[in-house]
């Protein structure tokens, strides 16, 4: 063998080494990363505009990696807010702002956290959410690759109408926008008719007639100018609305445990963060929506406030063991033998529902 192909060889060898080497090095010693992220939809409102996008833009300062964000909210990226599971799993994004309930679906064992009357105040809620999170994030990581970090609610999810209500019976014969399974049975044991509808479609919906109602957050509704085509408010909670973020596996396997350690700090911070401003929000969307005072977030709108009756407030609560966890309990089963179980020594234990 010549020393000019040892040379070649040795060279060869080197390159692979080195090659190797930089694959194994953790984030913080090689060149600065960029990962691409899904927020939350524009139109959503404050949260996203407050709090998740200035996190993402600064990611890189706020979990102290070499780490930046390109950051995208879902609505502008032109993706369903229904697929985002399958995006996730695919590989073409490295964190994303979950939608629970949309996405729900595709994996029934999101929804266990926000079922239909479990959550009536944000203190339940945070209950539910602590007692569900390790069988969720488990779940995630078995079937679509991703891992939990961490979970916030947009807040109690109620009714916008554009026909004079009193109560859940005035909701026979009307069309009523859901975004979810649980919450379309439900609407439908109150004599309504549900009628899925992505977030960004409801506006125009209401506008035109296609729905007589619609459920959300209160300051998700004054956001997105939903008091512009609907008449009254009825501030009778469903659900809370919980969103997660979730990061790829394969970005996760690429950190160090301490900087594994950091990232999760750092989500921990911007969820707790949330569900601070989430419950500040909704008292002063509520008041904004029907022109009242303190209103300092949000635009001043004149819809009806309709007082919330107590028999509606104890359906709603009963609607966990008669509606809303039989529904989900038989369908999560189906993809996912021993769910149902899990969340009756879990979330069930927690907030006192067998």
């Amino acid at each position: 063998m010549t020393r000019s192909t040892l040379r070649t060889r040795a060279l060869a060898v080197l390159a692979v080494m080195t090659f190797s080497a930089a694959l194994a090095l953790p984030a913080a010693a090689q060149d600065k990363m960029t990962w691409k992220v899904i927020g939350q939809p524009a139109a959503t409102g404050k949260i996203q505009a407050n709090k998740e996008k200035p996190f993402f833009d600064e990611f890189a300062k706020r979990t102290g990696l070499n780490i930046d964000a390109d950051y995208k909210p879902n609505d502008q990226l032109g993706l369903k807010d229904t697929e985002q599971l399958r995006i996730m799993k695919a590989g073409l994004f490295d964190i994303v702002s979950l939608r629970v309930s949309q996405n729900s679906r595709d994996e029934p064992t999101l929804l266990g956290m926000d079922l239909v009357g479990a959550a009536p105040d944000y203190a339940t809620a945070r209950k539910v959410y602590e007692a569900w999170f390790d069988t969720l994030d488990k779940r995630l990581q078995q079937n679509f690759q991703v891992k939990l970090l961490g979970v916030w609610p947009f807040g109690p999810q109620i009714l916008f109408c554009k026909k004079p209500i009193a109560s859940l019976a005035d909701l026979k014969g009307l069309k009523v926008r859901v975004y979810d399974q649980n919450l379309a049975k439900f609407i439908e044991t109150v004599g309504g008719t549900p009628v899925p509808l992505s977030f960004v479609d409801v506006h125009q919906s209401l506008s035109l007639g296609v729905v007589d109602c619609a459920i959300t957050g209160p300051s998700s509704a004054n956001s997105s100018n939903w008091p512009e085509v609907t008449t009254h408010q009825y501030p009778l909670g469903f659900q809370m609305a919980l969103n997660g973020y979730a990061i790829s596996m394969r970005a996760w396997n690429k950190l160090t445990p301490a900087q594994q350690g950091q990232l999760a700090a750092a989500f921990k911070t911007l969820v707790d963060d949330i569900w601070v401003y989430s419950e500040q929000l909704t008292q002063d969307a509520l008041n904004c929506n029907t022109g009242k005072e303190p209103c300092t977030t949000g635009k001043k709108f004149n819809l009806t406030p309709v007082a919330v009756t107590p028999a509606d407030i104890e359906t709603v609560r009963g609607a966990v063991g008669k509606v809303s966890f039989p529904t989900w309990a038989e369908i999560c089963d189906k993809a996912n033998p021993g769910c149902s179980a899990a969340w009756k020594a879990t979330v069930g234990k927690a907030i006192g529902v067998q």
